[in-house]
């Protein structure tokens, strides 16, 4: 079963403020911006999100999963578990290793990123094993950013229609509708 470890906040959400603050003239501030500031600049996706930065390490995940993860590579690294045999000690080749072995990885993104991830990610249309890695990272992370994870959602909440070609039905439910209606709320 893949597991999260290790869940960080790298920066602040102040930081994002006083960026935004410096774009219109005015000074920083020593505090947090409120839920609803956030849930704002998060689905105005305004620069100032990419410096709201977390970390966190997925244990027994399958190795052919971490291909899935090292695919996405704006505003995030990945640092996976080799398999080198010379760096290892394994006396298994490394050719002869398979994809369904369990691994570790590290990885870091920003605010923007986890979004986008998401909206890959949470899709039916992704792999299961897939989902239930970027589920398990989201549930740890409503833990410390629970406005963050409230824009966490698939592609067909976030534009309002399924664009895949292959559509699994979600997006003519009424859930789908809530689920739209959910994320647009700033409150």
């Amino acid at each position: 079963m893949i597991k999260v470890t290790r869940l960080n906040a790298v920066t602040s959400w102040s930081r994002a403020l006083n960026a935004a603050r410096r774009t219109v003239g005015k000074s920083a501030l020593k505090k947090e911006p409120s839920d609803s500031w956030k849930a704002k600049m998060l689905l105005a996706e305004h620069s100032p999100i990419r410096l709201v930065e977390y970390e966190w390490t997925w244990e027994q995940i399958p190795q052919w999963v971490t291909v899935h993860f090292v695919r996405h590579h704006i505003g995030c690294e990945k640092f996976i578990h080799t398999q080198r045999p010379d760096r290892t000690g394994s006396q298994i080749p490394r050719g002869e290793h398979l994809q369904g072995e369990l691994n570790e990885m590290d990885m870091t993104a920003n605010a923007q990123e986890i979004m986008a991830i998401s909206r890959v990610r949470l899709c039916n249309c992704a792999s299961k094993e897939t989902r239930e890695a970027w589920t398990t990272m989201l549930q740890e992370l409503k833990k410390i950013d629970p406005v963050l994870v409230s824009k966490c959602v698939p592609t067909c909440v976030y534009r309002g229609f399924c664009p895949e070609l292959k559509c699994c039905g979600y997006a003519n439910t009424h859930q789908f509708h809530e689920a739209v209606e959910k994320y647009r709320k700033t409150e």
